[in-house]
């Protein structure tokens, strides 16, 4: 594809995106790249920019722009979106890069109910699909693995994975019996269950363990799940969101429990994010956040199977 086709195509995708959210009464925002806070996650690795020398602490480039909009959201924004720059250290492959680009949005007042219409229309506009299916974590893993992992214990995990050809890694058994099971469970999903999830139509997977809420609230209707989901089309992840959170001491749980399994893995221990958890509690709204993979999503309507094709740089 020349130079000039990958610029159409980005810009016409982007264009038609931009057109949806501005239908809805979203408003388009711009935050920052660098910022000396970042949301600790347990296997995403931001990049430190010391910008005001060794011997002072560094800032980050966003691995995603979420702290940084939730701050707007708590300061009364209403629905946001931004097309933002993001970066993660180590990443490089097919599907992923060192900087990429995010389309995330954050609407007040949802629900998965409603995310799952929006992605509809983000898809048709963009793929030119119909409709979303919607299933369960229970009933993928339970079709393709032969487990349900809402209530599977890790030697259920385990066997679903060997059943499947799977072979622990090394480093597994070193682990506490909690991130074995989640190490099992990412296999699981990245190896079975991902590769089947989006043929027919753009597929929402929902209802996830509670060890893999990340930042989600848990469904209270039942306990063992969070009201997260992650979108697939032609097996490809494509976006994850969920109904946020908004509890402070929760998010400082989750964050705390994100560090300590950075430290077992070797990895820095990140700053608690001070600016983020002031803005949770009573001012922070309910509602879906979501982040979509632009340059998949360019991949994907370009027929691609890189999104190296459709940029036009390849550092």
């Amino acid at each position: 594809m020349s130079t000039r086709r990958i610029l159409e195509l980005r810009s016409r995708i982007r264009a038609g995106l931009r057109d949806v959210f501005d239908q809805l009464g979203f408003v388009e925002v711009d935050t920052p790249v660098l910022s000396p806070e970042v949301l600790p996650e347990a296997h995403i690795d931001p990049i430190a920019v010391h910008v005001d020398g060794p011997d002072r602490p560094p800032h980050y480039l966003q691995a995603s722009p979420e702290a940084l909009m939730k701050r707007l959201l708590a300061a009364d924004s209403g629905p946001i979106y931004q097309f933002a720059r993001s970066f993660r250290a180590g990443e490089r492959g097919r599907q992923h890069d060192v900087e990429f680009v995010l389309l995330e949005w954050y609407a007040p007042g949802t629900t998965l109910t409603d995310a799952a219409t929006l992605l509809e229309r983000l898809c048709r506009t963009a793929l030119g699909t119909s409709g979303v299916e919607r299933i369960t974590c229970s009933r993928a893993f339970g079709e393709w693995a032969g487990v349900d992992p809402l209530s599977a214990t890790l030697a259920d995990l385990a066997a679903a994975g060997r059943r499947a050809g799977l072979e622990p890694v090394p480093e597994m058994d070193r682990d506490p019996p909690d991130q074995q099971w989640d190490r099992w469970f990412e296999r699981l999903l990245a190896e079975v269950i991902t590769p089947r999830l989006g043929h027919e139509r753009p597929t929402m997977l929902e209802a996830w363990p509670v060890s893999q809420a990340a930042f989600a609230r848990i469904d209270p209707d039942d306990p063992r799940a969070a009201r997260r989901f992650e979108l697939f089309f032609t097996g490809v992840e494509l976006a994850n969101g969920w109904e946020e959170e908004t509890s402070r001491s929760v998010l400082e749980t989750r964050i705390e429990a994100a560090n300590r399994i950075r430290a077992a893995d070797g990895r820095a221990v990140l700053p608690s994010p001070r600016r983020l958890l002031a803005a949770h509690g009573p001012a922070m709204p309910e509602g879906v956040g979501a982040a979509l993979g632009f340059d998949r999503l360019v991949m994907l309507a370009a027929g691609a199977d890189s999104i190296d094709a459709v940029r036009c740089f390849r550092e």
